[in-house]
């Protein structure tokens, strides 16, 4: 059996990974996300030679990322908004070319704005507290200017599960009743319900003393994938019932984001289960 001993005095304890190349695709990711897709109308275009000449001032905009353009349209995709006016300004302002919004589409393009942000105001608990989670569990792993990825992942479990728990904690009954709703072995037996908590609890300190990896993983990986179960069970189903991740402090709907929750705790156990055979 592999002891908590010879695990952290292996190479792969302290192997270092490529992570900059992770936080590059939540960057991009993100970025993404905040971009800008708008779709005006233009006039004036009579050849092909009008259309690279309009695309190319269009491209010389610094916040201008992409730029689609026909004899009648043109799609810009920014960073940052920019008015009519300054792509008017762009395009020139002799009278030949002309760009003016298209109404339908910024309409359309608003109610998808409107749709992220609810989306960013519904999950802000949840991506607080997993970012805060992740920042301190990386702080934490960086040694002698190095980040060893290893012991990122350990702490961040021992992170997620310690306040994970807590915010159950808090009511631990009206965790119970909600975990109740989804859960396939909490719908049978309420008492699962009162004890999940104290589950989770334990697996976060056990990461944190670096109790012996192997059974802590395990447990860690049986336990969230039975969690899962009703999780995914009750998405596919598209059941409008509350999420009890944070417990019943708040209100969060059961959605994609808890599977990927639970299932990215799974995959961070088998990681290391995988590494250390």
């Amino acid at each position: 059996m592999i002891t908590t001993e010879s695990y952290k005095s292996s190479r792969l304890y302290y192997n270092t990974y490529p992570m900059g190349q992770v936080y590059f695709c939540i960057i991009k990711s993100f970025k993404q996300l905040i971009m800008m897709t708008h779709k005006y109308i233009l006039s004036g275009l009579t050849c092909s030679s009008c259309v690279a000449k309009v695309k190319s001032s269009l491209l010389m905009l610094p916040d201008v990322l992409s730029a689609d353009v026909t004899q009648n349209s043109a799609v810009i995709t920014m960073d940052k908004h920019m008015g009519i006016d300054a792509l008017q300004d762009a395009i020139g302002r002799d009278g030949r070319y002309s760009i003016s919004e298209n109404k339908a589409d910024n309409s359309h393009h608003a109610m998808k704005q409107e749709a992220a942000v609810s989306w960013l105001k519904t999950y802000q608990p949840l991506l607080l507290i997993g970012s805060f989670i992740a920042g301190i569990s990386l702080l934490t792993s960086i040694h002698a200017g190095e980040l060893h990825a290893m012991m990122w992942m350990n702490n961040s479990m021992a992170g997620f599960f310690i306040v994970f728990s807590f915010f159950k904690l808090l009511d631990l009954r009206g965790f119970a009743d909600s975990y109740a709703m989804y859960d396939v072995l909490a719908k049978r037996v309420k008492a699962y319900g009162f004890i999940y908590p104290f589950i989770e609890l334990t697996l976060g300190i056990l990461f944190l003393t670096g109790f012996d990896p192997l059974i802590t993983n395990i447990a860690a990986i049986a336990v969230m994938g039975f969690s899962s179960i009703g999780v995914i069970q009750s998405v596919l189903g598209k059941k409008q019932i509350r999420c009890a991740c944070l417990g019943a402090v708040f209100n969060l709907p059961m959605s994609t984001v808890t599977i990927i929750e639970d299932l990215l705790m799974v995959a961070m156990s088998s990681f290391t289960l995988f590494t250390m055979l």
